[in-house]
């Protein structure tokens, strides 16, 4: 989102938080999804931090 670092968020309690509940997956942003934007970190580093988090 605009950063070096990695960043994971919840769009439907950030981003979105103003927009109707019934309005966000319309636009697919349901509360189940999480966005990740990847910085510039070691490509091995970020998805061994993705494994260890899902895990």
């Amino acid at each position: 989102m605009g950063d070096v670092d990695s960043l994971a968020c919840h769009p439907a309690s950030t981003t979105h938080s103003a927009v109707a509940e019934e309005i966000r997956p319309r636009n697919g942003v349901t509360d189940g999804l999480v966005r990740l934007s990847a910085g510039i970190e070691d490509a091995t580093d970020l998805l061994a931090d993705i494994a260890q988090a899902l895990a």
